[in-house]
């Protein structure tokens, strides 16, 4: 075991990516899973599990997912085993590994995330499904944030408990309807995400979208911290609000 140097945990991943390393690369936010450089595996408190995201689908009973667990988590291959019983084809297994990766992974690399430790030689229990590169893995993050920020640049919405605005119309969106259906003022996007079993991100930038029509309630940004980047006039997004809710209460 060992504590990486690099204070930033992108920079962490990539060193220890290079130099091919296999373990348990542990964060502030999450854990992320090596394998000879290969990123295998991501998790995050922020983000549904794999198991969640196939139960809530209906794609696998909980019953299924248990045995799959308890008769080969030990050996590290949880995954193969779900292909070799027929619970799974090995191309659902990819595509639902994968986006439980990628999902995780954002809130693991987001900006201000530190490494903690790394446990050398560590593995995870559901086995080398589709290793991705730590490269690919931050760019697919780094073009997240963007998306979110070209949506509704305000990123205190992203762990704010989502309300919702009273007097609007129904969203036609069936992915922002379900968030708004089990919004209740003080579940947050992650919370949601579980409760729903779909991918985190998708919630996120759900609940942004959802800001910026104004059907939920923009957190405000306390006063000791710094406000949101203004390179354009036009991008001042406090500005916006104020004439929004101006314009809205006129109605």
């Amino acid at each position: 075991m060992r504590t990486p140097t690099e204070r930033d945990f992108d920079a962490a991943l990539a060193g220890l990516a290079a130099e091919q390393a296999t373990g348990a690369l542990y964060g502030n936010s999450g854990v992320v899973y090596l394998c000879d450089g290969a990123v295998v595996h991501a998790e995050s408190p922020s983000s549904p599990d794999l198991g969640i995201r196939l139960i809530t689908c209906g794609r696998l009973s909980a019953e299924a997912w248990r045995k799959a667990l308890a008769e080969a988590g030990r050996d590290r291959r949880v995954g193969p085993f779900l292909v070799e019983h027929g619970c799974l084809t090995r191309g659902e297994l990819e595509l639902c590994h994968l986006g439980a990766l990628f999902d995780a992974a954002y809130f693991v690399l987001l900006p201000g995330s530190e490494p903690t430790r790394f446990l050398r030689g560590a593995t995870h229990w559901l086995g080398t499904v589709r290793p991705v590169r730590a490269d690919a893995l931050r760019r697919e993050s780094v073009r997240r944030r963007a998306l979110l920020d070209r949506v509704w640049p305000w990123p205190a919405a992203d762990a704010h408990p989502v309300v919702p605005r009273a007097g609007r119309g129904g969203v036609p969106d069936p992915g922002q309807r379900a968030v708004l259906e089990v919004a209740d003022g003080s579940r947050t996007p992650a919370q949601i995400a579980w409760l729903l079993g779909r991918s985190a991100f998708t919630t996120v930038l759900d609940v942004r979208r959802l800001a910026a029509a104004g059907y939920v309630e923009t957190p405000t940004v306390p006063r000791q911290a710094p406000p949101p980047p203004d390179t354009d006039p036009g991008t001042d997004i406090a500005l916006l609000t104020r004439i929004r809710d101006a314009l809205e209460a006129r109605l």
